[in-house]
């Protein structure tokens, strides 16, 4: 089974992508919100080219477990993906990106790259996370 995972963003859309045992999450380019592409359109291809039956989109917590703005709007576009008949799961993120810019640090990634694939990096980690927490379920 493929699993999508999504870090959601006011500009991109990082995704990661599971291989089909559910073990590695790797990266796909990133979605820019910007470019005028429909997103449902987007998503409803790129679920059916991958073979993806489940979605796992990173929901920005706060420090103390709370739900600010960014949550809402993520649990917003969880919903409008529902639309595509597909199980969506939301999945605690909290400080993904930090981990993500942590990781481009030990690349020793310039600043000003960074921008182009830290939200793939932070939908790799968030898709690992859950994998990593599926593996130990199991």
């Amino acid at each position: 089974m493929r699993i999508l995972g999504i870090d959601y963003g006011e500009r991109r859309i990082g995704l990661a992508l599971s291989d089909p045992l559910g073990i590695i999450a790797s990266a796909l380019p990133t979605f820019d919100r910007r470019g005028g592409k429909d997103e449902i359109t987007f998503f409803r291809g790129l679920i059916a080219e991958r073979e993806i039956e489940r979605i796992v989109v990173g929901l920005p917590k706060n420090m103390d477990g709370s739900e600010g703005p960014q949550a809402l709007a993520v649990r917003a576009f969880g919903e409008k993906l529902k639309t595509l008949d597909i199980e969506i799961v939301f999945k605690d993120e909290r400080l993904s990106s930090v981990s993500a810019n942590r990781v481009l640090d030990e690349a020793e990634m310039h600043w000003s790259k960074r921008k182009d694939v830290v939200d793939a990096v932070a939908a790799v980690i968030i898709l690992q996370s859950y994998l990593d927490r599926m593996a130990m379920e199991k």
